[in-house]
């Protein structure tokens, strides 16, 4: 039984996500699908698979954002004056790992993405229209190796992973716009395929069991992206002439954090788990390596997040819906400078959803 104690669940994505992925309780700061969280498992010690097998796991993530943020503060007129941004956000994730023994695996993930954005601001300012983007997102090669031999290590275990992300998504995905020139422009970053950067994903996953049915488990994931900018337009500069230094996009890293409890039904061949927990996911103010220029959102999604595991023989079956409890918008590099410019304090806003769905299914050969 408590060989399915923990099915850590994870979508791009997540940071993350990583990272982090992942990545919600989700919006303009959430883990997309370029680059972030993978699937993560207990390991099955199903005697019916060798050690040495292939696990492919196909997963789908969506989410609406559509309430507005300045920090932790909700901009409720957005919605009563009718002016709000509204992303529709999907994500389906193929990711196929292997193993090679009961400690060393390397998992290849590519996202693909479909996008919509509607808004006023970005077609001058009088009409609603959509913008659109989707095709394939950046995607990532992680080795991950556990701590411990998982015959022996009864109590719990420990896997540490690290990785690249590759840039293959476009990250000057261009889309009509209406009552502006040129009509024709890059969407905005929220809705990009990719970010421009080669990164380094770092990531930590743990479990412990209390009994035959009571476990805990954790996941942190983060990607850091090296690179400054990615020299796509946004249009802010057009919009006013103080953000004329978020002309451009910053490419920024992306973390995740999970913490909760597990409770399993069944045996060894078949195994139904619940779990409830909390995460945090974001991008940060400043990147852990290179600059923090131009354009980006900052803040984080603090939500609390039920799940449901079905595990069957070599199959299994996960769904999670990450609710959220705390949206914050935080203060970016681009603000600080224009607050110390205006002699004021200077915010941005960004647009979260009120929850995430994720669900997917795993299949070990």
């Amino acid at each position: 039984m408590k060989n399915f104690t923990l099915k850590a669940i994870g979508a791009v994505a997540i940071f993350i996500f990583a990272a982090g992925q992942k990545a919600n309780a989700q919006g303009c700061v959430a883990i997309k699908g370029t680059g972030g969280l993978m699937t993560i498992e207990h390991p099955m010690e199903d005697s019916s698979v060798s050690e040495q097998s292939w696990e492919l796991t196909a997963s789908f993530r969506y989410f609406k954002s559509f309430r507005h943020f300045k920090g932790s503060d909700e901009q409720k007129q957005r919605l009563v004056l009718g002016n709000e941004v509204i992303n529709h956000q999907s994500t389906y994730d193929l990711n196929l790992t292997r193993n090679f023994d009961r400690f060393w695996s390397v998992s290849i993930g590519v996202p693909y993405l479909i996008n919509t954005r509607s808004s006023l601001y970005e077609h001058g300012g009088k009409e609603r229209h959509k913008s659109y983007s989707n095709g394939f997102g950046d995607s990532r090669i992680i080795a991950s190796r556990w701590l411990f031999d998982s015959h022996t290590a009864t109590k719990g275990n420990i896997q540490v992973g690290l990785g690249i992300k590759l840039p293959t998504g476009d990250d000057n995905y261009m889309s009509n716009f209406y009552n502006v020139i040129p009509s024709k422009r890059p969407v905005d970053q929220s809705i990009q395929l990719g970010d421009g950067g080669v990164g380094f994903i770092a990531q930590f996953n743990g479990y412990l069991n209390f009994n035959s049915n009571f476990s805990g488990y954790t996941n942190l994931y983060y990607l850091s992206n090296p690179r400054n900018t990615n020299n796509t337009r946004t249009y802010r500069e057009t919009l006013s002439a103080t953000l004329a230094n978020e002309a451009i996009s910053s490419v920024p890293d992306q973390y995740l954090a999970r913490l909760g409890v597990n409770y399993t039904f069944g045996g060894d061949l078949k195994a139904l788990t619940l779990s409830a927990g909390g995460r945090i996911e974001g991008i940060p103010v400043h990147d852990l390596i290179g600059k923090s220029d131009a354009f980006r959102r900052p803040g984080y999604i603090i939500s609390v997040e039920p799940s449901v595991n079905y595990a069957f023989k070599r199959f299994n079956v996960f769904a999670s819906v990450p609710i959220a409890l705390r949206r914050d918008r935080t203060q970016s590099v681009t603000d600080k400078q224009n607050s110390a410019i205006q002699g004021q304090y200077v915010i941005g806003d960004a647009a979260f959803a009120d929850y995430a769905i994720n669900f997917g299914v795993s299949f070990k050969f």
